[in-house]
């Protein structure tokens, strides 16, 4: 028979399986992991706003990815690197801890589709009507797509995360490296239809209006440029547009996994691995992908250096 422990403020993670032998290959792996996407990301950022070359648009909103990329990790790494390290008895969290390790959780999740969606915005001004695309894409709108990204995220993650802590919970163990709604509602031994059904609206809401985005606003973009026969405008919107894509993917499939893994519990370890790729990979890949494909910012960085190597002899 299952111990029940009801409303306990005090919460066990389950965390990850590993043995003595691959625990520290696994902890270096993650704090590096941790290392580059903190530096990378930050750098991006600061490097967006010290260079006036790269105050436009289209680099203002993306350094809402990278800052998402450093918020969402700086809550949930940490905690992962000092859990792979002690034993499963001894990884305790403190429930209103866990909350906000959920919500920022989901908020990274959800800021990450809400971001891509407007960035997408932009690339279909930029291509599709590139003459109206300085009195469209004004400070003033850049500013309200950041903030209708970000509100939207915060609204559909309160509700989802307000449904959650009005259960009562008789479990303390999270079956998850880290705090998630799905992890905290499986504590309750309340009715939580209600949760699930939100939980799968929410699902499909962000899903269909993330990937309706991009496919409306790319096959607008592929429609101007196979009927264009301007190979600059071709060529600029293949390299643009093609981040963009890839970055999208990646977050998209490493989403997908988790969430349809959360219907298996089976394989409970797959999904722990990928809820965890779900922060490391695209954290990591974000800044490195946009880094390659912009030439203002590869211009940036060889001047920086260049004044590097300059700079001992004088």
């Amino acid at each position: 028979m299952e111990n029940y422990t009801f409303n306990s403020f005090t919460l066990q993670l389950e965390g990850l399986k590993v043995s003595e032998v691959s625990k520290y290959p696994l902890f270096f792996f993650s704090l590096f992991s941790y290392i580059l996407i903190m530096t990378s990301n930050i750098g991006i950022v600061v490097l967006v706003f010290i260079d006036k070359n790269l105050h436009r648009p289209m680099y203002l909103l993306f350094c809402n990815l990278p800052f998402n990329d450093v918020v969402g990790n700086s809550i949930m790494m940490p905690r992962l690197l000092s859990d792979i390290l002690l034993p499963p008895s001894e990884r305790l969290i403190s429930y209103h801890e866990c909350l906000i390790q959920a919500f920022t959780t989901h908020m990274y999740g959800t800021t990450s589709h809400t971001v891509l969606m407007i960035m997408a915005f932009d690339r279909y001004v930029a291509i599709c009507n590139p003459l109206r695309y300085a009195s469209i894409m004004t400070n003033k709108m850049v500013i309200k797509l950041t903030v209708l990204a970000w509100g939207v995220a915060f609204v559909l993650v309160g509700v989802l995360l307000g449904l959650t802590i009005r259960l009562s919970r008789c479990r303390t163990l999270i079956t998850n490296p880290f705090c998630d709604n799905a992890s905290l509602f499986k504590l309750s031994c309340d009715s939580v239809v209600i949760n699930n059904i939100y939980g799968l609206t929410f699902t499909v809401v962000l899903f269909t209006g993330s990937i309706g985005t991009i496919v409306l606003t790319y096959t607008q973009i592929m429609v101007v440029c196979v009927t264009s026969k301007n190979t600059s405008l071709n060529s600029k919107a293949l390299k643009t547009c093609s981040t963009h894509l890839l970055v999208y993917m990646i977050m998209l499939f490493t989403g997908i996994l988790v969430i349809a893994l959360h219907r298996f519990p089976q394989y409970s370890d797959y999904r722990k691995m990928c809820a965890i790729l779900f922060h490391i990979i695209p954290g990591s890949l974000n800044p490195i992908i946009y880094g390659v494909q912009s030439k203002e910012i590869q211009k940036f960085l060889s001047k920086l250096l260049h004044f590097t190597k300059i700079l001992p002899s004088k």
